[in-house]
């Protein structure tokens, strides 16, 4: 029988395995030239924080199809955490949010390395997008060099190359939909390519495609993964913007700001009288934006039961995630663990 997982020993396995490799890998930048120091840093900052919940999905999805625990399968699970790790100092840079994990994001962070060339602030951009490229390079070679057969690789290379196309596809689309009216089938599209596919489903079904699942379970796996990615994405629009910036580690006013194509932005211009509606025309995507303007914001919402309405979107999709595991042939501990993964995943402050 399975032991029982714990989620703090996973993530430590998880974080040696990344520090290890991006160790490795910022000694060999270095050796190339001091000067890159500060991006061989950044590279390693960049995949430092998180709860490693991407690896547990891929981990789970190989264990959902009956495989046991290998070194060799955290490895590959690991490079999960290097896409993110990849699609955040992107996500950052495009929305030039000033914080990540309560710490300057990566293009601000660049700065002082920069800091007396000419065109300072566009050279430490430069340096944060080559960084997001070089993490999202590597985590196809942590991939690649996790130590499964290459027969096992291959069932999965597919899916691989799913989520890179659709992680760059959503973050397309978001940067296509900001600014325009808001629509909540569109924020729905964003949330579904931009987080929730890599978030949840991807992970799992290359984890399950490593182990050699059927067609059946990758589906019931796929209809669960893609409803909790979504409901996770929904819950971070909701912290994005109620939630403290000591808890979350993010600037509240990012989304308002950068008038952002939330659910919960869309809901509330849905609901709103055309009064209300010049009134946060008025507010988004100012410059100068306050506490105030942000207060004004939350209460106009609050007042429209749009964050209501974004709890019971995520309170049905987690259900729904759930409830596609019934019926499934998943070994009783990746069920339970999947279930509270679910929970995890949704129920969370930061």
């Amino acid at each position: 029988m399975a032991e029982a997982w714990d989620p703090g020993r996973f993530k430590e396995r998880v974080d040696t395995v990344l520090g290890d490799f991006l160790a490795a890998e910022a000694h060999r930048l270095v050796g190339l030239d001091e000067a890159l120091g500060p991006v061989a840093a950044q590279l390693q900052a960049a995949a430092r924080h998180g709860k490693r919940l991407r690896a547990a999905f891929c981990y789970w999805g190989w264990q959902a199809a009956g495989q046991p625990d290998s070194e060799e399968l955290l490895r590959a699970a690991a490079s999960m955490e290097l896409v993110h790790a990849a699609a955040t100092v992107h996500d950052d840079l495009i929305d030039d949010s000033p914080l990540r994990h309560g710490l300057p994001t990566a293009h601000l962070a660049l700065r002082a390395a920069v800091a007396s060339r000419p065109r300072a602030h566009s050279s430490a951009r430069s340096l944060a997008m080559l960084v997001g490229d070089h993490l999202m390079a590597l985590a196809g070679q942590l991939f690649a060099e996790c130590g499964l057969p290459a027969a096992y690789l291959a069932r999965a290379r597919p899916t691989w190359a799913d989520l890179a196309r659709e992680l760059i596809a959503g973050e397309c689309l978001e940067i296509l939909a900001t600014g325009a009216a808001p629509d909540p089938e569109v924020s729905l599209k964003v949330v579904r390519y931009k987080t929730a596919k890599y978030t949840v489903e991807q992970p799992l079904l290359i984890g399950a495609l490593l182990a050699g699942a059927p067609p059946e379970l990758r589906r019931a796996l796929s209809a669960y993964g893609l409803a909790l990615g979504e409901a996770f994405q929904l819950r971070d629009d909701l912290l994005g913007l109620f939630g403290e910036p000591e808890c979350t580690g993010k600037a509240s006013l990012d989304d308002i700001r950068g008038r952002r194509p939330t659910a919960l932005l869309a809901l509330t211009w849905q609901a709103a009288l055309p009064a209300q509606r010049e009134h946060l025309t008025a507010v988004l995507g100012r410059r100068d934006l306050e506490e105030s303007h942000l207060r004004e914001v939350r209460q106009l919402m609050a007042d429209l039961n749009a964050p209501q309405r974004v709890e019971d979107l995520i309170a049905a999709r987690t259900r729904q995630a759930v409830r596609h595991l019934d019926g499934a042939a998943v070994p009783a501990q990746a069920r339970r663990t999947l279930a509270d993964l679910a929970r995890r995943a949704t129920d969370r402050r930061t």
